[in-house]
């Protein structure tokens, strides 16, 4: 009997443009849960917690993908790295600096993609649309040879109102346009917009995201 979960896949990927990286987000949900999507092709999960993140590493196949797309603090870099494909959530150089410093300990390199703050809720982390572009300037004169800037990341604002999070989606992708041809013109690796979740993916996938993160649309609501 097909499952539920297998069925949600299915139809996700049949409605996702190609060229679109499909995320599940697994935070909370059992491993049991994980090895169902695992069983229908799905290879990339996404954990917002270090702690639940370490432990179901171990449990799944070696070629499952890792995403840490919640905030991470500078100390905790070092019990993901030496498995973490992609950290979503980069709000600091101090950060970059200890993704770097682990990932050379590790022998591996990490891609990271740098969060904007595009939503109007306080709670939401990352750095201002006024701070991104001279931290960008400022990291991509760094040369880390550890750490990968694969692109930016953002949430939009948590409504009903489409136009808003639309018009959010859209700045994003402005300020992505912007530092791709004034500080990473040269880098292939800067290609991927992180944007658009279980209810708004088809909007951010409208307006130029290459990733979406979906949980609920995926494994049912919490």
């Amino acid at each position: 009997m097909t499952s539920e979960i297998s069925l949600n896949i299915v139809k996700l990927r049949a409605e996702i443009p190609s060229g679109v990286q499909l995320i599940a987000v697994s935070k909370t949900k059992p491993i049991g849960l994980l090895f169902e999507a695992y069983q229908a092709g799905q290879r990339v999960f996404g954990e917002n917690y270090v702690q639940e993140i370490t432990e179901k590493q171990p449990k799944m196949p070696a070629d499952t993908e890792w995403h840490f797309i919640g905030h991470l603090q500078t100390n905790k870099v070092k019990y993901i790295a030496p498995f973490i494909h992609c950290i979503h959530a980069i709000d600091s150089e101090k950060l970059l600096d200890e993704i770097e410093k682990q990932a050379k300990n590790n022998n591996r390199q990490i891609r990271c993609l740098i969060q904007v703050h595009i939503a109007d809720e306080e709670s939401k982390f990352g750095l201002s649309v006024e701070e991104i572009n001279p931290f960008l300037q400022k990291i991509a004169q760094k040369k880390y040879s550890h750490v990968i800037i694969c692109g930016l990341m953002g949430m939009a604002s948590f409504t009903d109102n489409e136009d808003k999070v639309r018009s959010e989606f859209r700045l994003l992708k402005t300020i992505f346009d912007g530092a791709k041809s004034d500080y990473f013109s040269n880098n292939t690796n800067f290609t991927h917009v992180s944007m658009g979740m279980s209810g708004d993916w088809k909007i951010a996938v409208e307006e130029g995201s290459t990733m979406i993160r979906i949980g609920s649309a995926l494994f049912g609501q919490r």
